[in-house]
């Protein structure tokens, strides 16, 4: 992504929401410092903005204090919406008309963690490939069908760039220096950080399926792969086994010897993780929950829901709609 004059200092303005990510915005930021601090030159220079200027509390409940509110009169170069828990509620006309001016002044957009659903909301990512946080791609996708989202680390089109969070940030950020200012500062601002390579943006957000459940067996792992790639439509056990080439006895064994269930009740438990993931970053309707799960009856869900997590699907939002009509931004208490 082609920057402004080399001799220019960039300015981001770097836009708070309630309960961001902390990692996020700082492997965000701490790139640019370090940038500057190697180069011997200011290459960058930030501002923290929140709606109304005031304090912010991240989703670890460590308050952050901005410069600017949103009204501030700013030449921003590049303006990063930072997101986290909750941002898919955001229904802000103020903030969407002031990023879409943000747009037309020829700044540039980006959206860190579940920040996507803020540009996504104000009508800014139509045309553009984008991503977001694996968590939050099942829900974005059902409730932006036309906007091309993908499950990679980061993603830098044209004038916007976005990434999944965490640690992806400072990535991006790396990336965008070394097209900014040449490869070597960027590897000694990754140096900086003992950060040991620039991860490229295709790399998985997640961890590899054996490392993620420490298991070796290749037909066990397939069928496992198999079943996420289908939470939708949830396939029959036979036409699992058929495609892991088992018989439907020998894939119940693998099951039951590795992981101590049934292929079925390892399937279901997918498919209610995936519907609780849903519950807690999307707006959809429960009922939408349910048929992007495989359940195709409501009271069918409700039953299983509470039986694996001892609570009703509809009482996964209420803390959040408590929040929102008491004006409570502190994240909730750890589990």
């Amino acid at each position: 992504m082609a920057g402004p004059s080399r001799h220019t200092p960039q300015t981001f303005g770097f836009l708070v929401l309630p309960k961001f990510a902390m990692m996020a915005f700082t492997a965000a930021v701490e790139p640019l410092r370090a940038a500057n601090l190697l180069s011997g030159r200011t290459l960058y220079d930030w501002r923290v903005l929140s709606r109304d200027g005031q304090p912010v509390a991240c989703s670890n409940g460590t308050r952050i204090m901005p410069q600017h509110a949103l009204e501030a009169a700013l030449k921003l170069d590049s303006v990063v919406v930072c997101g986290g828990l909750d941002a898919h509620l955001v229904d802000d006309k103020l903030l969407f008309g002031w990023l879409r001016r943000m747009a037309r002044q020829g700044a540039r957009l980006g959206a860190l963690s579940d920040g996507a659903y803020v540009l996504a909301r104000a009508g800014l990512l139509q045309g553009y490939r984008a991503t977001i946080h694996w968590q939050c791609l099942a829900g974005f996708s059902e409730t932006f069908p036309d906007i091309e989202i993908s499950s990679e680390l980061y993603q830098v089109d044209r004038t916007r760039f976005t990434c999944s969070g965490g640690t992806a940030a400072l990535d991006m950020m790396l990336t965008m220096i070394e097209g900014d200012h040449g490869r070597d500062l960027a590897l000694q601002v990754a140096e900086q950080f003992m950060h040991d390579r620039i991860r490229a943006d295709h790399d998985r957000q997640r961890l590899p399926l054996p490392q993620r459940l420490g298991l070796s067996h290749p037909r066990l792992l397939r069928a496992i792969e198999v079943m996420e790639e289908n939470l939708e439509q949830p396939m029959a056990l036979s036409d699992l086994a058929k495609d892991c080439g088992v018989s439907s006895r020998q894939l119940e064994r693998l099951f039951a010897r590795y992981l101590g269930c049934t292929p079925r009740r390892y399937y279901l438990e997918l498919r209610l993780k995936r519907a609780k993931v849903l519950l807690s970053h999307s707006s959809l309707p429960v009922m939408e929950v349910a048929l992007a799960c495989g359940f195709v009856s409501a009271s069918h869900f409700a039953k299983c829901y509470r039986e694996l997590f001892g609570q009703a699907p509809r009482s996964v939002r209420l803390p959040a709609r408590r929040a929102d009509a008491s004006g409570d931004d502190r994240p909730p208490a750890a589990t």
